[in-house]
C-alpha cells in the first residue's frame, strides 16, 4: 500500500511540474520592409538577400516585408498578367525568382515573409513610367486642383504617385487578378500587405465616372459639380482652403465605402485561393485627417462622428479593422513622447494631408494611445520612417522603443535608409530597449 501511495505522489509531482510550466509568451511581430526600387540593385543577388535576412533576424525582427509592386504598377515576380520590372535606373536584374528566394531563405531562418503591393497606383510621375504611361492613361485619377481645375494626376508633377480611381472596374479586375496570382504562384507566402489602398487625397477623384457613381449613390443629380461637393477659395494671396458644399460629408462617406467594399472583396478573393494566407495592410496613422484619402481603418465599433465634424453617423459602417489579419500603421513623427510634442507643438503635414495640423496624434506615444482606442482591441504594429532621423539618429532608437512598448509590434520602413546611413547600432539599441532582443 505504501508503495502505491509513493508512486501516486511521484506521478502527482511530475504532473504538477508540467502543469506549472509557463505558457510561452506570444512574440510580437517586428517587420522590416524591403522597398522594391530603393533596393533594386542591392537585392539582385541571393547572397545579399541571405546577408540582410540574417542581419534582421539577429536584431530580433520576425517578418520580412518584400515590396513586389512599386508605384509604377510593374511587379517583381514572373507575372503573366502584369508588366514585370526587370530594369530600374539603368540596372538590369539577373534572372532569378526574387520573391521565391526571399520566401525560401526567410523560412530557413524562421522569418515570416509577406509580400507588399501598392494597389491604387500605376505610374511614377517623376519618371513618366508605369501603366498609366504605357497603355492605360484612362486609369489615372482625375484631381480637382485649386489652380487648374480638374486634370489627370499625371499632370501634377509634384505628386510622385500616379494614383488610380479606386472605382475603375477595369483596373480593379486587374489588381485583384494580380493579388490572386501572387498567392497562387507562392503558396508558401505567409501574407499580403496592401499599400495605397486609397484615394490620392481630398482632390481625388473627380472624373465623370465618379460623378456618375456618386449620383447613383445619392439618388439625384448634382447641379453644380464639383462645387456642390466643395470648392477651393482663397483670400488675397493666402493659401487655398476648402469651402464645403451640400454633399461634402456624404461624398466622404461614399469614398470610404468604396475603399471598404474593395478591401472586403480583396480579402474574400485572396482567401478563396489560400485561406491561411495573412491579409494585411499599411496606412498612415493620422486618423483625424485620413478621411481625405477615403479610408476608415478604425473598428466598426468606433463612431468617428462623436469626435470629428467631417464624419456622418453612418461613417462608422466603413470601418475595416475587423477585415484585417495584420495591420501596420505609419507613426511617422519625430516627436516621440507626448511631453516632447507639447513642448514644441509643431505643425505636421503628412504626405496625404491638404494642410498642416496639430494635436497629440502627431507624436508616437500619443498616436499609439489614440489608435488603441479607435481599434477597439484589434492589434496594430507601429511604423517608423527611418529617413526622418538622419539628422538625429538617437531618436531612431527612441521611436523603435516607444512603438514596441505602446503598440503590438513594429514596422520599420525601410532597410535602405538603415544601410545608407549605417544606422544598425541605433536599430539595435532601440530593439534592445524595447525588449525585442537581450
Amino acid at each position: 500500500m505504501k508503495r502505491h501511495s509513493l508512486i501516486f505522489i511521484c506521478l502527482l509531482f511530475i504532473f504538477s511540474a508540467f502543469s506549472c510550466k509557463e505558457t510561452p509568451k506570444e512574440v510580437s511581430p517586428k517587420l522590416m520592409w524591403f522597398d522594391a526600387t530603393g533596393n533594386f540593385d542591392r537585392l539582385s543577388y541571393k547572397d545579399t538577400i541571405d546577408f540582410y535576412l540574417k542581419k534582421i533576424k539577429d536584431l530580433g525582427f520576425t517578418h520580412a516585408v518584400v515590396d513586389i509592386r512599386p508605384i509604377s504598377g510593374e511587379v517583381l515576380y514572373n507575372s503573366k498578367i502584369a508588366p514585370v520590372m526587370k530594369e530600374w535606373k539603368g540596372f538590369t536584374r539577373p534572372d532569378f525568382d526574387f520573391l521565391g528566394y526571399f520566401i525560401e531563405a526567410g523560412h530557413k531562418l524562421g522569418l515570416e515573409v509577406h509580400a507588399s503591393l501598392n494597389v491604387f497606383v500605376g505610374g511614377h510621375n517623376y519618371m513618366d513610367r508605369g501603366q498609366v504611361y504605357s497603355g492605360h492613361p484612362e486609369w489615372a485619377s482625375m484631381v480637382y486642383t485649386p489652380d487648374k481645375g480638374i486634370v489627370p494626376i499625371t499632370e501634377e508633377k509634384h505628386k510622385y504617385s500616379a494614383m488610380i480611381n479606386p472605382i475603375n472596374e477595369e483596373f480593379r479586375t486587374h489588381i485583384l487578378s494580380v493579388l490572386k496570382e501572387v498567392v497562387t504562384m507562392y503558396p508558401d507566402l505567409d501574407g499580403l500587405i496592401l499599400d495605397r489602398v486609397r484615394y490620392d487625397g481630398i482632390m481625388a477623384d473627380f472624373s465623370e465616372l465618379s460623378r456618375e457613381k456618386f449620383e447613383e449613390y445619392l439618388g439625384e443629380k448634382i447641379e453644380v459639380f464639383p462645387d456642390d461637393i466643395y470648392k477651393w477659395t482663397r483670400i488675397g494671396d493666402g493659401p487655398y482652403t476648402i469651402t464645403e458644399g451640400k454633399y461634402f460629408k456624404r461624398w466622404l462617406k461614399w469614398r470610404s465605402q468604396n475603399i471598404y467594399d474593395f478591401m472586403a472583396l480583396a480579402r474574400d478573393e485572396v482567401k478563396k485561393v489560400n485561406p491561411d494566407v495573412s491579409f494585411g495592410t499599411y496606412t498612415g496613422a493620422w486618423y483625424p485627417t485620413y478621411y481625405e484619402v477615403g479610408v476608415n481603418w478604425a473598428s466598426k465599433e468606433y463612431d468617428p462622428s462623436a469626435d470629428y465634424d467631417w464624419a456622418t453617423p453612418d461613417y462608422k459602417e466603413t470601418g475595416y479593422a475587423e477585415l484585417l489579419d495584420l495591420y501596420t500603421t505609419g507613426n511617422y513623427y519625430v516627436d516621440v513622447t507626448k511631453e516632447e510634442y507639447l513642448a514644441r507643438k509643431r505643425e505636421v503635414k503628412n504626405e496625404t494631408d491638404s494642410q498642416s495640423n496639430t494635436s497629440l496624434w502627431y507624436c508616437v506615444e500619443g498616436s499609439c494611445e489614440n489608435i488603441r482606442t479607435i481599434l477597439n482591441g484589434n492589434k496594430f504594429y507601429g511604423g517608423i520612417l527611418v529617413d526622418q532621423f538622419y539628422d538625429n539618429p538617437s531618436l531612431l532608437s527612441k521611436t523603435i522603443e516607444m512603438n514596441l512598448k505602446k503598440s503590438d509590434g513594429l514596422m520599420v520602413f525601410d532597410i535602405v535608409h538603415i544601410i545608407t546611413k549605417d544606422l544598425w547600432k541605433e536599430v539595435e539599441d532601440g530593439m534592445r530597449a524595447g525588449g525585442a532582443i537581450k
